[in-house]
């Protein structure tokens, strides 16, 4: 799994023009936290899209907490962490967080 990391309001903008062309996950990790860190490590170990099929974009959300504050904003989806968010042709199709982030269920909302 290729993670690609968030770290600017910027970055949000090339996600949204890349989700044009290919689905693209966001995942809001808290590092403090041990079930953000367990859901990240789920993510990761049942993970099994090529690269192609849908790019994977990691936010460190204690570092950069005004970048969640602007995804919670453009897509319409209450901040929660940890979360994922599946985003294709702009929008937010799909939205889990803590334990309910499931990977076989992720492009199944697209």
């Amino acid at each position: 799994m290729k993670w690609f990391t968030i770290s600017s309001v910027n970055d949000i903008e090339t996600i949204i023009d890349r989700s044009r062309v290919v689905p693209c996950l966001i995942l809001k990790h808290s590092t403090r936290c041990p079930i953000s860190t367990m859901a990240k490590s789920r993510v990761e170990m049942t993970w099994d899209f090529e690269d192609d099929k849908i790019e994977a974009y990691y936010l460190d959300l204690i570092a950069h907490r005004d970048v969640s504050n602007l995804i919670a904003d453009e897509f319409g989806v209450p901040h929660e962490s940890p979360q994922a968010l599946v985003i294709i042709d702009g929008k937010c199709t799909y939205s889990a967080s803590h334990l309910n982030i499931r990977v076989d269920d992720m492009l199944a909302a697209g």
